[in-house]
């Protein structure tokens, strides 16, 4: 199944929003930048676990398993945030990042 990130967006902003129906949140643009600062540091929190410079769950396929759901936290948000915002993610992603891989294919 292939999907852009817009498309991904839209699918993470009905589950966001159903959530924050829910749970009587209000989710303005303070809420989507505080969001996702607060899934950074839960990401930061998992790796410290999963690096051994935090306390640990005894299992480290359950320690790694928590980081790669931060990570999937983080990316989450930060897809949400670009959509509130109108921010065309896709594009966004093409100019900063697929910009240099579309370079190194030039002869």
């Amino acid at each position: 199944m292939t999907q852009t990130l817009t498309a991904l967006a839209e699918i993470l902003e009905d589950i966001s929003r159903r959530y924050a129906e829910t749970f009587s949140i209000e989710r303005d643009g303070d809420w989507f930048a505080l969001k996702l600062q607060e899934e950074v540091g839960e990401l930061t929190a998992a790796w410290l676990r999963a690096t051994s410079r935090s306390r640990r769950a005894s299992d480290d396929d359950e320690n790694f398993q928590n980081l790669g759901d931060e990570i999937a936290d983080v990316i989450g948000h930060a897809l949400l945030m670009a959509r509130h915002n109108g921010i065309d993610i896709d594009a966004a992603i093409a100019r900063k990042w697929l910009v240099y891989q579309a370079r190194e294919q030039q002869p």
